[in-house]
């Protein structure tokens, strides 16, 4: 099982490229709608995904705590 550092460190990189995918959703919704949407659908996958690894750690922090 990866540790509460690596798991904190891809959560802070899932946030930097969401970040990143609706910034450019952003630029394209008005050039290329099809593209845009592809972008905010692999943002909204990402999302989850930290969402996900985000009540991860706090399950693991609470842990460490006890």
């Amino acid at each position: 099982m990866p540790s509460l550092a690596q798991m904190s460190g891809s959560l802070h990189i899932h946030q930097f490229y969401i970040d990143k995918l609706k910034a450019n959703q952003e630029r394209l919704l008005g050039s290329d709608p099809e593209l845009a949407q592809l972008l905010d659908n692999v943002a909204a996958v990402l999302s989850e995904h930290a969402v996900a690894l985000a009540e991860d750690i706090a399950e693991m922090e609470s842990s460490e705590e006890d």
